[in-house]
């Protein structure tokens, strides 16, 4: 991924503490290697409901956030397990930028490795 210096874009708020990777990026989404595709499964069980419709609530679900390039996260985000797909699933998304005041550091390596 390329690196950046500047970006612009729409903020979504996601302030949910110990958010950790397991539910940036659910266990059933992991697929090897392979980046494409992973922004179905980004944020998924917040994003939609166990019969997979939208959930209308969530912020990345209504506009004008769900076309954000960041995102305004809860304490501790991206603790737990290392799943570099979280990271992978986020950008595919569209995230281009993470703020917090604290982050998993395995996840906050990840995302500096992956621009």
């Amino acid at each position: 991924m390329e690196p950046f210096t500047q970006v612009q874009g729409v903020a979504a708020a996601l302030m949910l503490p110990n958010l950790d990777t397991d539910q940036i990026m659910p266990k059933q989404f992991l697929r090897g290697i392979d980046r494409q595709g992973l922004s179905q499964g980004a944020l998924y069980e917040l994003r939609f409901d166990s019969s997979g419709i939208p959930r209308p609530a969530f912020v990345l679900n209504q506009s004008p956030w769900n076309q954000a390039s960041f995102l305004v996260v809860g304490p501790n985000f991206g603790c737990g397990s290392s799943r570099e797909h979280a990271v992978w699933g986020l950008r595919e998304l569209g995230i281009r930028a993470i703020l917090g005041t604290s982050f998993g550091g395995i996840f906050s390596d990840n995302c500096l490795r992956n621009g």
